[in-house]
């Protein structure tokens, strides 16, 4: 069987996240170092799959003690768990549905099962001849079912952190040399 290898380049692609914050406005930020593979089985997207390694230190919200705060236990515990991972499988959807990724994000030592939708963006080659796919994929988590749980009421009712977080990712792969496996 021949296998396609496509590994994410980093440099155009993004992690962005959206959570609530006050319940009147959103804090966004990214993850600045984070790798990926898809792997295609026999030229076949609809079974290919997914294995994405972020450092969870990498946050970034542009603000240097809120991410100072985001690594600490309460929320990310980057010193114990220093990877957030994905591996997953790009699942086909029925007729009128875009197509979904689905699998299991561990973050903090927990692992969830998890679903994005995802737009294939096409396939185009480069200036130096390599082929490279893109994508956006996007989904919402509840960091509650994630083990982030650090909040504080607010007086005027609701909380400083809204539970749920919007991930966006833009992802640009390169083909790797084809393998062909036994």
């Amino acid at each position: 069987m021949i296998v396609e290898r496509w590994t994410i380049d980093s440099s155009p692609s993004a992690i962005h996240f959206a959570v609530r914050h006050l319940m009147i406005s959103n804090v966004r930020g990214r993850f600045s170092r984070w790798s990926g593979t898809i792997r295609v089985d026999a030229g076949d997207w609809e079974r290919a799959t997914v294995d994405v390694v972020i450092d969870a230190s990498s946050i970034n919200t542009g603000i240097q003690a809120r991410d100072a705060h985001l690594r600490t236990a309460e929320y990310l515990d980057v010193t114990r768990y220093p990877d957030i991972t994905l591996r997953a499988r790009l699942v086909p959807s029925a007729a009128g549905e875009g197509r979904r990724i689905v699998g299991e994000l561990t973050l903090k030592g927990q692992t969830t099962e998890v679903e994005l939708q995802l737009t294939n963006r096409g396939v185009r080659r480069d200036r130096w001849g390599n082929d490279r796919a893109g994508f956006k994929a996007r989904t919402t988590l509840d960091r509650r079912a994630l083990g982030i749980t650090g909040n504080m009421a607010l007086d005027s009712g609701g909380v400083v952190i809204g539970h749920r977080i919007q991930v966006d990712i833009e992802v640009e792969a390169v083909r790797q040399p084809t393998v062909q496996v036994a």
